[in-house]
C-alpha cells in the first residue's frame, strides 16, 4: 500500500534532505516546499515532501497509522489510538457552519 507518512527533518543535504519517521531514515526531495529547518515535520509520499506539519498533526497521523497496522494485525479495539476524538461530539468545520436556509 502506498501511503504518506510524517517525517522529521534531521539534516540538510545537497539537493535532498535527510528525514526520519516511523522507524525509517530517508533522503527526501523538498522541491515542492523549498528549504526547511532541521526539526520541521513534513508529510512525505514517494520520496517527496508534500507539506509541512505541526508536531501535533504528526502525532495524530502517526497514531492513525498505528491504528491501521493494528487493524491489519487483527485488532478490533482501536479507540485508544484516537483518544483525541473519542468522548466528544463531532464538530463541523467553520466553513460548513452557519445558516443553510
Amino acid at each position: 500500500m502506498c501511503i504518506g507518512i510524517p517525517m522529521k527533518v534531521v539534516d540538510i543535504g545537497e539537493g535532498l534532505v535527510e528525514c526520519e519517521g516511523r522507524g525509517r531514515h530517508e533522503r527526501i526531495n523538498f522541491a515542492l516546499l523549498g528549504e526547511q529547518a532541521v526539526g520541521t515535520w513534513v508529510f512525505a509520499f514517494q520520496g517527496s515532501a508534500l507539506r509541512t506539519m505541526t508536531a501535533e498533526e504528526a502525532l495524530h497521523a502517526n497514531r492513525a497509522l498505528d491504528a491501521l497496522e493494528a487493524a491489519e494485525a487483527g485488532a478490533s479495539d482501536l479507540d485508544h489510538f484516537f483518544a483525541d476524538l473519542t468522548d466528544r461530539e463531532p464538530e463541523l468545520p467553520a466553513h460548513l457552519k452557519g445558516d443553510r436556509s
